[in-house]
């Protein structure tokens, strides 16, 4: 972790998101650095925060999409030392006799992600590799981001601060929208980048509120 920019303001951090929301999202932002003492840190501050365990679960299935396999087994293994019971609900969609299901929940939140550009997105994907559209669409969308116990904001606060430490551009400003499309307003988002802050280094994090500023002022002008 990196000293943070005195830029972001503390106060709008803690006032916009609810400490279980930010240690979530500290969590995910752990996750995809993929430091072992940074997940075990965020775990615990997880646990400190009453952070509901189907959340975490829920975290980590989809940290899967973003980070891969690696990460989220590692921090899948931190978090069953401090909390070893799987939650419930977390034991859905494991049947893929509902493939149907998950491509038609699928399509009506990618959709809610990608606004008026999801019809662009599949196409650029579908060019890209069939397969990775229907996978994008099924597996990830349906199957996984559109599961229960999580709502679909504080998924995309998640998947911001993973996709600001991954440090991939492209899908951070897709999600930085999204996170506005599925129903946060500027300063969630802005209190979300607060605590990925401290995982990046300056030039690193000047480019992050750099496109972020340019998302929200686009957003802005549309209100």
């Amino acid at each position: 972790m990196t000293d943070k920019d005195p830029t972001m303001s503390e106060s709008a951090q803690h006032d916009a998101l609810d400490a279980p929301t930010r240690a979530l999202v500290g969590l995910a932002a752990a996750i995809a650095q993929g430091d072992e003492p940074a997940i075990r840190e965020e775990v615990a501050e997880a646990v400190s925060a009453a952070v509901p365990a189907v959340w975490v679960d829920e975290l980590l299935l989809q940290s899967v999409l973003m980070v891969g396999w690696p990460r989220t087994l590692v921090a899948a293994a931190a978090w069953r030392k401090a909390v070893p019971q799987v939650t419930e609900s977390a034991m859905t969609d494991l049947d893929y006799a509902a493939h149907a299901e998950w491509t038609a929940r699928g399509e009506v939140t990618c959709g809610m992600i990608y606004g008026d550009n999801y019809a662009r997105l599949r196409r650029n994907v579908s060019a890209l590799h069939p397969a990775l559209d229907a996978w994008m669409v099924t597996e990830g969308y349906g199957r996984t981001l559109s599961r229960p116990g999580l709502d679909l904001l504080r998924r995309e606060l998640c998947t911001v601060a993973q996709t600001a430490v991954l440090d991939t551009p492209r899908q951070l400003h897709s999600h930085l929208r999204g996170a506005l499309h599925a129903g946060a307003d500027p300063a969630m988002v802005e209190a979300a980048l607060g605590v990925v802050n401290p995982f990046l280094d300056y030039d690193h994090w000047k480019a992050v509120k750099d496109l972020w500023d340019g998302v929200r002022d686009a957003w802005e002008s549309l209100a």
